[in-house]
């Protein structure tokens, strides 16, 4: 029997919160906005090199797919860092999310089809698939956290959210998913609202948290749920998203372990070359120490 793919131990974690999602009107992420990224990456390179780390990808998903000069991002990437810039398409970036959400489950995903919801700041996508046969159906929506929150006010109006609940309620609605054993949610906001929720977000306690995260401004929610300012800022439309995709996977989203970026180290590992395992003397298989 092949040995299990262990799960990755996480050295470092560093995130960083940029303007790439606000692409201009003619979506061109512009020259600053590619400096601003450029100059974080150069920096996680350098720290994960200075870590050990032996071979580095770096992804883009939504923001950089969509923007007419992704081109330019990505050759400014290859030369601060040294390495290729990988542009995920909406295929690569669910199955990946459904990777990292399979594989960091701390017990045996559920048999028979399994969903994933990945919220983003451009996109989400949904997804169903099994442990064993990967993803068999997803879609992915130009509906991300970001778009959503620019119709929101600070703290978000009772007439705002009300309209974005109905406009995603509609445009989730239009799409037929495949019937699910278990539903999971991935993705930085999904993850930042286990303090609130816990390990179940449903209509009722999504709709709770709503209520709670929109009686303060975001900066003082941040503090509140120590969160970066802007995650907070982003965690209402997060809220919305997640309560409509819970509704067309019919069915409560626990929060997985893992994501888009697990499936990706996920990825990574499995395609490693294995090292050889030693004989005995014999010729018979030598027996691993524990």
């Amino acid at each position: 029997m092949e040995d299990a793919q262990p799960r990755p131990l996480e050295l470092l974690c560093e995130r960083a919160f940029t303007s790439l999602g606000s692409a201009r009107g003619d979506g061109e992420l512009g020259a600053a906005r590619i400096a601003e990224v450029v100059a974080i990456v150069a920096r996680q390179a350098y720290v994960a090199r200075e870590l050990g780390a032996q071979r580095l990808r770096i992804v883009a998903t939504s923001a950089v797919r969509e923007a007419s000069d992704a081109g330019a991002m990505a050759a400014a990437i290859a030369s601060a860092c040294d390495v290729e810039l990988e542009i995920l398409s909406c295929e690569d970036e669910a199955r990946l999310a459904f990777a990292g959400a399979i594989g960091m489950m701390s017990s045996p995903p559920p048999d028979g089809p399994v969903g994933v919801v990945d919220v983003g700041g451009g996109s989400t996508e949904l997804v169903v698939g099994s442990a064993a046969g990967g993803v068999t159906w997803s879609v992915s929506l130009r509906l991300g956290s970001r778009a959503v929150t620019e119709c929101l006010s600070d703290p978000p109006s009772p007439d705002e959210l009300a309209r974005q609940r109905d406009l995603l309620g509609r445009a989730f609605a239009a799409v037929e998913v495949p019937r699910t054993a278990a539903a999971y949610a991935v993705g930085g906001s999904a993850g930042s609202l286990q303090r609130l929720l816990g390990g179940v977000l449903d209509h009722g306690s999504l709709s709770r948290a709503l209520n709670t995260l929109v009686t303060l401004p975001a900066d003082e929610i941040a503090l509140v749920l120590g969160l970066h300012a802007e995650r907070a800022r982003l965690l209402p439309a997060a809220l919305l998203l997640l309560d409509a995709a819970s509704r067309a996977m019919n069915a409560p989203l626990q929060l997985a372990g893992g994501g888009l970026r697990e499936g990706i180290v996920l990825e990574q590992l499995a395609q490693e070359p294995k090292p050889a395992r030693p004989t005995s003397q014999d010729g018979g298989l030598a027996r691993r120490a524990l």
